[in-house]
């Protein structure tokens, strides 16, 4: 027995908080009865379900995936030259797309949807989206360095950076967190620094934990999950 806000929303129809309100409004039937409580149960393999008189497949459902993605492989469908995310997919799961990048070298927190609009609503510049990043580096972080990420650090190539967090934890470890998405932009800030990074791992990311995933495997997001990514937005905060 499922929650019919919470079947509706698996299958993609609208966010929870939507739902109830559809629900509550009488749009939403079951087996041919209304059914206005959110929260009313229902067996979701043999319930027909409708809205507006439509019926509403759970087959469609909507999927937030994440992966702790391995080194070595690209973000991309296809490549001639690296194997790709795709590959470590399930394959239950084939027809989803990656939210965002991570380059070939680096591990950890990668998302994939079949829901278009939350994928672009995350990926939109004006979002961002807190990243946190593990990295294994050489050289030592001085204040000088802490400071030049908070006030937005200035990459060789003459392109300003938004405040970040550099955070030391250890001689050549420390947390890094962005909420910008330029192209192997971790890897270029702690060069402008001379701190070269030689293992990165991104550990969460809009409020979402990887974990103890273990490499190279995938898990559903819970209901949680997914309104943590859906409420998200550039804390003024942050720093």
């Amino acid at each position: 027995m499922q929650r019919l806000d919470k079947y509706l929303s698996e299958a993609g129809v609208e966010s929870r908080r939507k739902l109830r309100d559809m629900i509550r409004a009488g749009r939403v039937s079951v087996n041919g009865a209304v059914m206005r409580e959110p929260e009313g149960k229902l067996d979701e393999k043999t319930a027909v379900v409708t809205l507006d008189g439509v019926p509403v497949a759970a087959g469609n459902r909507r999927v937030v995936l994440m992966m702790n993605k391995p080194a070595g492989c690209v973000t991309a469908a296809r490549d001639r030259d690296f194997p790709t995310v795709m590959e470590h997919l399930p394959p239950e799961y084939a027809k989803l797309m990656p939210i965002g990048r991570l380059d070939k070298d680096t591990e950890g927190l990668l998302l994939f949807t079949n829901d278009g609009d939350l994928a672009h609503r995350l990926l939109a510049p004006k979002r961002h989206i807190e990243k946190t990043y593990y990295a294994e580096h050489l050289g030592t972080v001085t204040e000088e360095d802490i400071r030049v990420f908070r006030e937005g650090c200035v990459l060789r190539e003459g392109v300003r950076c938004l405040p970040a967090v550099l955070e030391p934890i250890g001689e050549g470890r420390s947390i890094i967190r962005v909420c910008e998405g330029k192209y192997h932009q971790v890897r270029r800030m702690m060069a402008s620094r001379r701190l070269p990074v030689v293992y990165l791992r991104r550990v969460a990311a809009g409020g979402v934990e990887l974990g103890e995933l273990p490499l190279g495997m995938t898990r559903e997001l819970t209901e949680e999950e997914i309104s943590s990514l859906e409420s998200v937005n550039f804390d003024e905060n942050f720093f």
